[in-house]
């Protein structure tokens, strides 16, 4: 049989970061197999909560993300449609609910919601929902209904014994049925409940492999109750532990925590934020933490997910995103990074002398424009500065390196870092310095800043001869005074 995964968010908003989770480790299982299918279906079953464009925005996602899906509403396959409420105006889910009906997995319910909403609320845990309307016969409901009679149809639970099954993540689970509740199956509206739908789609897709989060624990017992009414074969389950703010919340967009989407408007990688979410609840059998989605499909082992609570870090995010930028080949980068420097600067600089100095310091995208805002902010700065224990400078030294750097720089045409390096690294043993005490007071002079992205070298060079010596002369004249 041929393995086959689903990913089934509702489009009620932006991409929650366990949904996203969610997806990437429903993608891992299936293209663990060669053969594998990885799904998409679009369960918009909840009217309310539809939120206009958020379709699009679980496209968007998954595609910056390279979660490609082998069957979906935009891209078709044999058992369509992929979108829920698209299956509703088809009949599939009243039909199955009938004849889960006649198979004594269901019954018509003609009782009034609210009433047993208050008889719930009032009973709290003791609450035993115990429907009159199992003892009428089926041709007694379907007479009421033709006479106009507004119903639901909800699951039949027995009364008696246990329902057990197996999950990869937590292994054998029972409960006692008596402890289950007769949930809607069908609402009045003729819509199913995400609870019955998610059952017959995954059926009717042919969905071997069920990846969801541990929330649905306790309700998969009764979904296992449908498929056994039917006479179905049950899926693999493999319910994940969630995504947590801290020890005791968990990752909510109600809460303000970030999405998919606010992430990458902070400046991170799809790349490195699909990385770091593998890592949340997922234990490599080897010691790494930089993995591509490539390399994720060949070590992803479902037997190593967790069965507590991962914390969201978001400075290990930011470190790990830091790794994948440092990581990337200098044209690339510079190609990402361009726009970023531009919105920060008016000048005309070699965006690309420029790349390579924030490529080893920058860890988002967004630090990037007020990185380089001090390339064209030059003004008056304390002398004191100069004072600097570890480099051991002062204002003293610094002049007089300040004055011999000058004359080198003055004597050249030629700034390339290689032969600013050769220029300047040959006078820290003319003057009998340490490197720093000349290097150091170059940067400061020319930046006015004790730390910056680049050194002095670097920096001269990207500023050219004319700006460089502009900026020395400001400074030696400041020391001067």
């Amino acid at each position: 049989m041929t393995l086959r995964t689903r990913f089934a968010p509702s489009p009620t908003g932006y991409m929650h970061i366990g949904n996203l989770r969610t997806a990437l480790y429903a993608y891992l299982v299936a293209k663990k197999d060669p053969d594998g299918v990885f799904i998409l279906r679009i369960e918009d079953t909840d009217q309310g909560r539809l939120v206009e464009g958020a379709t699009d925005i679980i496209y968007d996602t998954m595609a910056k993300c390279g979660l490609k899906h082998d069957e979906g509403p935009d891209v078709g396959g044999d058992v369509g449609p992929y979108v829920q409420s698209e299956r509703v105006k088809d009949g599939i889910y009243l039909d199955y609910a009938k004849k889960l009906i006649r198979r004594g997995g269901a019954h018509y319910c003609f009782c009034d919601e609210s009433v047993l909403q208050a008889q719930r609320e009032a009973a709290g845990d003791e609450f035993k929902y115990d429907d009159p309307c199992r003892k009428l016969s089926i041709e007694e409901c379907e007479a009421r209904i033709a006479a106009g009679a507004q119903y639901v149809i909800r699951q039949s639970i027995p009364e008696t014994g246990t329902t057990s099954f197996d999950d990869e993540v937590f292994g054998r689970i029972t409960v006692e049925n008596s402890t289950l509740d007769e949930q809607v199956l069908i609402k009045s509206d003729s819509f199913p409940t995400y609870n019955f739908a998610n059952v017959i789609d995954d059926h009717l897709m042919g969905i071997t492999d069920v990846v969801r989060g541990m929330e649905y624990l306790s309700s998969t017992p009764k979904y296992n109750l449908i498929y056994e009414a039917f006479g179905w074969d049950i899926p693999r389950y493999i319910h994940c532990p969630p995504v947590m703010k801290d020890e005791h919340s968990k990752l909510s967009k109600r809460n303000g925590d970030a999405s998919f989407q606010d992430l990458i408007a902070k400046g991170y990688l799809p790349e490195a934020i699909l990385n770091y979410i593998a890592l949340l609840g997922w234990a490599p059998s080897e010691n790494r933490e930089i993995y591509t989605l490539e390399e994720l499909v060949q070590a992803f082992d479902v037997k190593r997910i967790g069965t507590s609570g991962a914390i969201f870090d978001p400075e290990k995010l930011t470190w790990l995103n830091g790794m994948w930028l440092r990581n990337m080949p200098l044209d690339e980068y510079h190609q990402l990074v361009k726009p970023y420097i531009e919105k920060g600067l008016k000048g005309t600089f070699d965006t690309r002398k420029i790349a390579a100095i924030l490529q080893p310091r920058a860890n988002t995208l967004n630090e990037i424009t007020e990185m380089v805002s001090f390339l064209e902010n030059f003004s008056s700065y304390s002398n004191d500065l100069y004072n600097h224990k570890k480099m051991k400078t002062n204002p003293e030294i610094a002049l007089e390196s300040l004055k011999a750097a000058r004359e080198v720089l003055a004597q050249t045409d030629d700034y390339s870092e290689e032969n600013l390096h050769a220029l300047l690294m040959e006078l820290p043993q003319k003057l009998g310095r340490k490197n720093g005490q000349v290097l150091f007071p170059l940067r400061l002079a020319i930046t006015g800043l004790q730390s910056t992205p680049g050194g002095a070298i670097e920096l001269a060079s990207i500023f050219g001869k004319e700006e460089t010596l502009r900026r020395l002369d400001f400074s030696i004249a400041q020391l001067e005074q």
